[in-house]
């Protein structure tokens, strides 16, 4: 009986473990939504961290967002699971506007690769 008992969890496992698709290295995908941008913002001459009063405007053509900070967070986050290519404008009164070159976000297998910019904006 004992020996029926090893043979069946034998078997079991080997059909758990078996390679029907054959991949070695299956993917195994998370349900987040991960941002394409993330902007960090600072002033240019004290580097310290500007979030109040500033609004970081991503375009991919017609595509146009305005990122969100979170409370306590100093960053700004954007084009969720959107893959692009993005021109990224940041304004805050009493400084230049500043207008990146473009940001390209793609994909790997689950989610966009996440693009970090620090953005340093000067006093007018």
């Amino acid at each position: 009986m004992k020996r029926l008992v090893f043979i069946s969890i034998v078997i079991a496992f080997w059909a758990c473990n078996n390679d029907d698709d054959k991949t070695e290295d299956p993917i195994f995908c998370t349900l987040e939504a991960r941002p394409g941008i993330e902007v960090r913002v600072k002033d240019a001459i004290d580097e310290m961290f500007l979030v109040e009063g500033v609004e970081v405007i991503i375009t991919d053509g017609e595509y146009k967002e305005t990122l969100t900070s979170f409370s306590g967070n100093n960053t700004f986050f954007g084009a969720y699971e959107r893959v692009g290519t993005y021109i990224i404008e940041v304004r805050k009164n009493g400084y230049q506007t500043k207008i990146t070159d473009p940001v390209v976000v793609e994909k790997d297998i689950c989610h966009v690769i996440t693009q970090n910019l620090e953005v340093l904006l000067e006093k007018n």
